[in-house]
């Protein structure tokens, strides 16, 4: 039986969709099953991203509603032949779909995959419930705003009310000269405050890229993406240094750099 992670934020544009497309890649290149299962009704775009858009013929409410069978509805990768794609809602937009039918979708694609990863909708709102009620892990997507933290720790107190196995923190957009110049927070000190064990640190970078589909990594991206899917699958604790480019006397000069652009 597949695990079945939620991916969740508690707000808007924090890259919580991204970390859904890119650790369902890593997972998939280690030679795992994997299956993103969009259920972001309102802003669905997991297969934009994944650059599968074109490709989508039925999407999960056919599924729910019977046009089609689940494995219809699923899109495989175009480069990672174990990776697929259940698209979210593009038939009805205002349709109201119970939390059973999506849970009884999720649990049926269990059967055939190491991991299920749902990309949940932002905020505490219906559809997040929706989302969290099918899973038995979840990973939290913040960034080190306080606006955002704020709202990832009413999510936190949000999601102890369900019976996760296991709740952990990925921060996203992290500048590691800040940091060091004392102007952000780190990601350390930002699990002590949500009290959550932090498995992931994604540096702010613009490398991160769409090209034909395929998701295209910088450098420091992709090595991040890479430690967040091994500290998932082997339950490691691994997790990247986005200051150490900015420590010692060629730091410090990059630093300088950075605030000149």
């Amino acid at each position: 039986m597949a695990r079945k992670i939620v991916i969740t934020s508690g707000k808007g544009g924090v890259g919580k969709t991204t970390l859904t497309a890119n650790l369902g890649t890593k997972l998939a290149m280690q030679g795992d099953r994997v299956v993103l299962v969009d259920i972001d009704l309102g802003l669905n775009n997991l297969d934009v991203v994944m650059g599968l858009e074109n490709m989508v013929v039925y999407d999960i409410i056919d599924a729910i509603e019977g046009r089609c069978r689940i494995k219809q509805a699923l899109i495989q990768d175009i480069y990672q032949k174990n990776l697929f794609v259940l698209a979210s809602n593009h038939s009805s937009k205002d349709k109201y779909i119970s939390p059973q039918s999506i849970k009884l979708i999720v649990d049926s694609l269990s059967a055939s995959f190491d991991y299920v990863l749902i990309d949940c909708p932002a905020g505490i709102d219906t559809g997040f419930h929706r989302a969290v009620a099918c899973a038995d892990e979840a990973i939290l997507v913040t960034t080190p705003h306080i606006s955002s933290l704020r709202d990832a720790d009413k999510v936190i107190s949000t999601l102890a009310n369900y019976r996760l196995n296991n709740i952990s923190l990925v921060v996203n957009r992290v500048r590691g000269d800040l940091i060091i110049d004392g102007e952000m927070l780190s990601p350390e000190e930002i699990a002590v405050i949500l009290k959550t064990e932090l498995i992931g640190i994604v540096p702010e970078e613009d490398g991160i890229l769409l090209s034909g589909g395929e998701l295209m990594l910088s450098g420091d991206a992709d090595k991040s993406f890479k430690m967040i899917a091994q500290n998932i699958k082997k339950n490691t604790k691994k997790l990247f240094d986005v200051t150490e480019k900015y420590s010692g006397f060629f730091g410090s000069i990059r630093r300088n750099l950075k605030k000149t652009l």
